[in-house]
């Protein structure tokens, strides 16, 4: 077996499972008698729109915002480029504008809004109260500080005019659809982009709670009068809005798991809502790697662990890599140079955190690899610099934007 060979293949597997082209074009609804409206936000929002374009029957316009680098080219829906983690006035403008699209909108028109992972940092529109630069600051403070994207949206959805349900508020009496290519663990519409056309069922007292747990301090906005609730479940916002999901992590794992059927291993599937601290997950899954591999339990060799979800770090060094290469390198410095096991970690956006890399893959021979090299694990490790570890060894995995994003694939192989 060419192991390493196999682990791209079933990550290639599970991107191509969440092409924009292949899962837009059935969930398309009929056009409207009125305008058709196409707005968006996320990492697979522009491959989303042209899909659209590509399979619509009818007038059409609209604008989307997507990261640097993940445009397409389109023809009538309109593509911005903005910052992602961490917001810019490219993706307030963006977002200024989108409201002003679905702004005055009638019953018979129809707004169809195209959402990814990302979406919440790329569609950004600070709430009568805040400014960008505050909103940039709790950002990054909250992405430091290891919160979950649950924790972190709340927050988001709270300082925000178009997050929250605000969007579709703001569409109404239009008819919203939207279509949604989910990242987030359990796929809850409310949490995927901070849920622009979704009801929130988060409160100000959550969002409160999660800054002050991380010793985050609390912008003046939610702290004064100018406060306010997100729009609520029942909320007559969302008479005319249906949400569907049209890409799912758990699909994504499923079609992995085929091609390791078709390549001789047999899948463990540990689910697709994985959360938690790289490291201390990479810890937990080199001990199943190893009991499968000297027990034979719960399944023989060769077999392959996959699991998606999102994996966590929490910045204390001053090192670069995301979290699927620190778990990758958590893991090799976990297994020991375990003879019979190899990984791979990857965000299926193609862009682990900020960094140029997927994610990175590791083998037998990784550790004796890295110490010929005069490279400590550990301390990079330490130091957060799981990027700097990979690039040296030449195994960090670079494919460039996937233009999809279904979140953290994870695969380990015991031949």
């Amino acid at each position: 077996m060419d192991v390493a060979a196999d682990l791209r293949r079933m990550f290639e597997a599970a991107v191509a499972a969440a092409s924009p082209s292949l899962c837009i074009p059935p969930a398309l609804p009929a056009p409207p008698s009125g305008r058709t409206v196409v707005v968006g936000a996320g990492k697979a929002a522009a491959a989303m729109a042209r899909a659209v374009e590509d399979h619509w029957d009818g007038p059409l316009e609209g604008l989307v915002v997507t990261r640097y680098g993940h445009a397409v080219p389109t023809r009538r829906i309109r593509v911005v480029e903005a910052a992602h983690p961490v917001p810019d006035q490219a993706g307030q403008r963006a977002a200024e504008a989108i409201m002003a699209l679905v702004r005055g909108l009638g019953p018979d028109d129809l707004v169809l809004c195209l959402i990814s992972g990302g979406g919440s940092a790329l569609l950004t529109l600070p709430a009568p109260g805040i400014i960008l630069e505050e909103k940039r600051a709790v950002t990054t403070a909250l992405l430091r500080s290891g919160a979950s994207i649950y924790d972190m949206n709340c927050v988001r959805k709270h300082l925000s005019a178009v997050k929250g349900g605000h969007l579709a508020a703001a569409a109404a009496p239009a008819r919203v659809v939207t279509l949604a290519i989910s990242d987030v663990a359990g796929d809850d519409p409310s949490v995927i982009a901070s849920g622009p056309t979704t009801p929130d069922p988060t409160t100000l007292a959550e969002a409160r709670a999660v800054l002050a747990h991380h010793g985050i301090p609390l912008p003046a906005l939610l702290q004064g009068p100018l406060a306010k609730e997100t729009p609520k479940p029942g909320d007559a916002a969302f008479g005319r809005a249906s949400f569907h999901l049209v890409a799912t992590p758990r699909q994504s794992l499923e079609a992995a798991a085929a091609t390791a059927i078709a390549a001789g291993y047999t899948p463990l599937m540990l689910g697709d809502a994985l959360e938690g601290e790289a490291r201390e997950m990479a810890k937990m899954m080199s001990g199943i790697a190893r009991f499968i591999r000297h027990q034979h339990q719960p399944l023989s060799p060769p077999v392959v662990i996959l699991s998606g979800g999102e994996a966590t770090v929490t910045l204390k060094g001053k090192g670069r890599g995301g979290p699927n290469a620190e778990f990758a390198l958590a893991l090799a410095i976990a297994l020991k140079g375990e003879n019979g096991i190899h990984a791979l970690a990857c965000d299926t956006d193609g862009i682990d955190g900020s960094e140029d890399n997927a994610g990175a893959i590791i083998a037998p021979d990784t550790l004796a690899r890295a110490a010929a090299l005069g490279l400590d694990p550990k301390a990079l490790l330490s130091d957060n610099d799981s990027y700097g570890f990979f690039s040296a060894l030449g195994d960090a995995v670079k494919t460039g934007p996937t233009l999809t994003n279904v979140n953290d694939f994870r695969a380990i192989a015991i031949p």
